[in-house]
């Protein structure tokens, strides 16, 4: 167990295991807020739907996306500083897919404001299909991270 003689020390196990869990939070929020942007596309721009839709995004926003981007970037960036991941090449692959997340997360922001303030550029159908991304991110990042093809 070469993990627990990094900095970390015995504390590794418990690091890894928070990071996987505000990775699950994290992925739950990047689910749920293209979700909505799905039924907030088909409300009348100015209802009361409409503004309930804003405030729901918003919070999804700051109360799940945020905060679990945050420590999971904080708690992987420790993990891999521990184990000294970075010359690994299935590591390298997934912090790239991680940074791609990151900016998933950071077009959500953008396109949510787009809707509170009624525009509707892409159609409900695109929503939905890039409401796949973070899945298939996902199933590619736990390939790595498991098996380590390279």
């Amino acid at each position: 167990m070469s993990n627990l003689t990094g900095f970390l020390g015995p504390a590794y196990l418990w690091v890894k295991a928070a990071h996987v869990t505000f990775v699950i939070f994290w992925l739950a929020g990047l689910f749920l807020l293209p979700r909505f942007y799905v039924y907030h596309h088909e409300t009348p721009v100015g209802s009361p739907e409409d503004r309930a839709w804003i405030e729901r995004e918003s919070r999804v926003r700051s109360i799940i996306l945020t905060p679990a981007m945050i420590v999971v970037w904080v708690l992987g960036l420790m993990l891999a500083f521990n184990v000294d991941a970075w010359a690994q090449g299935w590591f390298s692959a997934k912090l790239a897919l991680v940074v791609l997340l990151t900016g998933y997360q950071g077009w959500l922001g953008v396109y949510g404001k787009k809707l509170a303030n009624g525009e509707r550029p892409l159609s409900s159908k695109t929503v939905r299909m890039v409401n796949e991304i973070p899945g298939v991110v996902t199933a590619i990042i736990v390939v790595l991270v498991i098996v380590r093809p390279f």
